[in-house]
């Protein structure tokens, strides 16, 4: 089975130093480690171990790759040639130059990236102090998300719209109902196994195996429960308890393979099944979480239980999805009759 990292040691020319690359299969991008972050044996290897036993999570790996690469690159133009030479005047004028070309939260995203690779430097006895700690970064309050949500008629045109003639139409609305009905993550719901949709006191549930390696299990809403049945039925899945739930299909054959869903997949698939209702909304995945939540607490749901459904630590995370209040926010436009 192919590993999600692998690590390809070569040798490097000039210095006789070794030259190792982080290679994240899948994605065409192979990250070369920059030559401030490989001085010597110990400290390329330092880095590497943050990278691929730390870290987890490849979204993450990938987004901390490309933060600390680009800074060591910055270090270079700078002229700064050794890790104990970053100072934190140095860190701040890197910040400093970033809000003037990227968004905040990615500016935080970037220095979020710096101060815990230094934190594992400094532990591994690389570097005495962290440069990056007594930095601060721009300040950045959000009382509302910005992915986009489906109003409650456009998410029944968006599942009513799916042919399910086909066992890809079946597919795409299972998907879209689990998203729905359990707040489900896509990256949860693509991970999903035939074995994770089961029956227990009487009624379907799914388990979501979510980020950070935690367990979900919710109950199904009675449409989540036939849309999911009428397609394991469909597919002929329901023996192969350890074979991915959502598939991807042959070409336009519209058969099913035994290899999962990607999130492109199902990003493309939403994209498509939008523009075939005519859903002007620019969704994505994402945006099937905050409709759900979003209508859930319009119905007279509480906050604290929503937090329990989509799995969050903090039921300010979750307060970001209710949209609530941009019904309210129309009502009131609307009162301006010219």
């Amino acid at each position: 089975m192919i590993k999600d990292v692998i690590i390809h040691i070569n040798k490097g020319e000039g210095q006789g130093v070794m030259t190792k690359n982080l290679v994240v299969l899948g994605k065409q991008n192979d990250w070369s480690l920059p030559a401030l972050f490989a001085p010597d044996e110990k400290t390329a290897e330092r880095i590497l171990e943050f990278f691929t036993a730390q870290i987890r999570n490849p979204n993450t790996r990938k987004a901390y790759a490309t933060a600390t690469g680009e800074f060591a690159a910055w270090c270079s133009e700078q002229g700064i040639s050794e890790l104990a030479q970053v100072r934190p005047l140095h860190v701040a004028a890197y910040i400093e130059g970033l809000q003037k070309k990227i968004t905040a939260p990615s500016v935080k995203l970037k220095l979020a990236a710096i101060r815990v690779l230094f934190d594992w430097l400094v532990v591994g006895q690389v570097v005495p102090s962290n440069p990056a700690s007594s930095v601060r970064g721009p300040k950045h309050v959000v009382r509302k998300g910005k992915t986009p949500v489906l109003s409650v008629d456009e998410a029944r045109e968006l599942l009513a719209g799916i042919d399910v003639s086909s066992l890809v139409g079946l597919r795409d609305r299972a998907l879209v109902a689990l998203m729905v009905y359990t707040f489900a993550r896509i990256g949860a719901a693509i991970k999903m196994r035939v074995e994770d949709v089961y029956v227990q006191g009487r009624r379907t549930w799914v388990r979501l195996h979510e980020k950070g390696g935690k367990r979900h299990d919710m109950p199904c809403h009675h449409n989540l429960e036939e849309y999911l049945e009428a397609y394991i039925k469909g597919a002929g899945i329901a023996a192969d308890g350890k074979g991915y739930l959502f598939r991807t299909a042959h070409g336009r054959s519209k058969e099913l393979t035994d290899r999962p869903m990607s999130q492109a997949d199902a990003y493309r698939m939403i994209r498509r099944r939008a523009a075939g209702v005519k859903i002007l909304t620019k969704i994505g995945c994402h945006s099937f979480r905050a409709t759900g939540i979003t209508e859930y607490l319009r119905n007279g749901g509480m906050l604290e239980v929503a937090q329990q459904m989509a799995n969050h630590e903090s039921a300010r995370t979750t307060g970001l999805y209710d949209r609530r209040n941009d019904q309210v926010s129309l009502d009131e436009v609307e009162r301006i009759r010219i």
